[in-house]
């Protein structure tokens, strides 16, 4: 515990009301394997390929995707190195924000939480407008019947509700069938692109650094870094896995590597498939339609069928995964009295966050609702789903986790400075340092090209009202952490000491005078 931290907390009623056994994740129930299925479900490796490359290749024109990504795999290799020595000292389903409180004090900490939850769930909520589409298209193609998309996308809700409210293993089984399947057959692809190249063969251009020069290099920075996004949950489920000392850093190493390695290849694959010279047109014309297209004309048509069933699952565990982490994080939240004590509890009969899982649940109906009855205009415009919910919402997530791993990379340093013991880490809190400047300046490019992002016309006001959300998230998580410190600061000296907090609560009633 870092120096100036209480070794002994006041009891806070609202906490010690519950049970031990309601406000503590149940642990061992999660391996290597099963946590590192669960934490690339949220990259959704389908959605990746059929729908941010081709926006990367056709909108921004950087035929240099694939280099794009082995860059971004080691600036946030280099993030995890400082990230998973955290992890073997702080463990808590809070994770950002618990590493935050733990480097730069509980009032960042407080700050960060907010962040955190409205960033996962953003981005959650984001992507059953994509689904809906991908659905209601589905059932247009082979039943010839219309179905709005807002319907399949509450049903999602619905069933992504009644996982989360049920065991983690469960979950970690559901996303990891469907995870592997959706892997397997974009492998598929890969293999058929390079095994029937286009006009320039086996061309290596879009490893070029000369390819990666453009207008469009930092909105295509933004887009790739969101298709990592789930490697640095892991230590959102350390209390939940068997030796989380070992299993959380060896899983985000592993989650790293494989998400950029996979998309490196990939993206190549639609390079050499349409031939680097062709791939922007191809991307332009055709849109998140490419990889369909590509795969119908090698692959065939039943393969192709089956490939926009996967697509439709590879979502689904998409939004489970991020379900699971807000899930937590509000969890983590009501056990450190930062959101109600409430959603400190978990569901007696399976160890789930079930609190936490509701709150989800109900703001992902009620955004869904919202857009249902204000968006689609023009009438009948079926892609407003996608171009409305989908971008904005995954946008402002994608900015919200950069700032958070970008604040975390600070906060490692500051960490062990205080525990003086910066010198025994030095390379930890230097790769630390450089990854935190690399973060700052994908933040800074996110933030100057939102605009860009969310294909807002110039002028208009979702170029800083969508941003804005992440900082008013900030603001209102700082001005509560200042408040609690002010009126409850036995609850502020808790914020990121989870489980700990508990262990001591116990160890004073047992013993008055420890």
């Amino acid at each position: 515990m870092p120096p100036g931290r209480s070794t002994t907390l006041p009891a806070e009623p609202e906490i010690r009301t519950y049970k031990g056994q309601d406000r503590a994740l149940r642990a061992d129930r999660l391996g290597t394997a099963g946590l590192l299925l669960s934490v690339l479900a949220a990259s959704a490796p389908l959605m990746v390929v059929a729908g941010v490359m081709p926006t990367i290749f056709g909108v921004m024109g950087i035929v240099g995707q694939p280099l794009l990504f082995v860059i971004l795999g080691v600036v946030l290799a280099l993030f995890g190195i400082g990230y998973a020595e955290m992890s073997r000292h702080v463990h808590n389903a809070g994770a950002f924000y618990a590493y935050i409180a733990r480097g730069l004090g509980p009032t960042a900490g407080a700050c960060a939480s907010l962040v955190a939850l409205v960033a996962y769930s953003a981005m959650q909520v984001g992507v059953y407008g994509i689904l809906g589409f991908e659905i209601s298209g589905l059932f247009a193609t082979y039943l010839d019947v219309q179905v709005a998309w807002w319907i399949p996308a509450l049903i999602a809700v619905a069933a992504t509700g009644a996982l989360g409210w049920l065991k983690i293993d469960l979950n970690a089984k559901v996303l990891g069938v469907l995870l592997l399947i959706e892997c397997a057959l974009v492998v598929v692809f890969d293999a058929a692109a390079l095994g029937k190249p286009g006009p320039e063969g086996l061309s290596l251009t879009a490893f070029d650094p000369g390819t990666l020069s453009g207008a469009g290099l930092g909105t295509a920075l933004c887009f790739c870094i969101a298709a990592f996004v789930g490697f640095e949950q892991s230590p959102v489920y350390a209390e939940e896995t068997s030796k989380p000392h070992i299993v959380v850093s060896r899983v985000m190493f592993l989650a790293v590597g494989f998400v950029a390695l996979f998309f490196a290849l990939s993206a190549w694959a639609l390079t050499v498939a349409t031939g680097p010279a062709a791939i922007v047109k191809a991307s332009t014309d055709a849109g998140p339609g490419l990889l369909f297209a590509l795969t119908e004309s090698r692959l065939g048509a039943a393969f192709t069928d089956v490939l926009h069933v996967l697509f439709v699952t590879g979502m689904f565990a998409a939004m489970l995964s991020f379900h699971n982490v807000v899930a937590r994080y509000a969890f983590a939240m009501g056990r450190e009295g930062l959101l109600p004590a409430r959603f400190g509890r978990t569901n007696p009969g399976t160890g789930a966050p079930a609190t936490g899982s509701l709150l989800q649940t109900v703001v992902a109906a009620v955004v869904v609702i919202v857009f249902a009855l204000t968006d689609g205009r023009p009438v009948g415009d079926p892609t407003a789903p996608v171009l409305h919910l989908f971008t904005w919402m995954g946008s402002v997530g994608a900015l919200g986790v950069t700032v958070l791993m970008a604040a975390s990379s600070v906060a490692v340093i500051a960490f062990f400075v205080r525990r003086g013991t910066a010198g025994a880490q030095i390379w930890r809190l230097v790769a630390a340092g450089l990854s935190g400047l690399a973060l700052v300046v994908i933040a800074v490019y996110t933030v100057r090209d939102f605009g860009v992002l969310v294909g807002a016309e110039e002028g208009s006001a979702l170029s800083w009202v969508l941003p804005a959300i992440i900082a008013l998230a900030a603001v209102a998580g700082l001005v509560h952490g200042l408040l609690l410190k002010r009126r409850r600061p036995q609850a502020h000296a808790r914020i990121g000491l989870g489980n700990e907090a508990f262990r001591l609560d116990q160890a004073a009633e047992t013993d008055p005078l420890a």
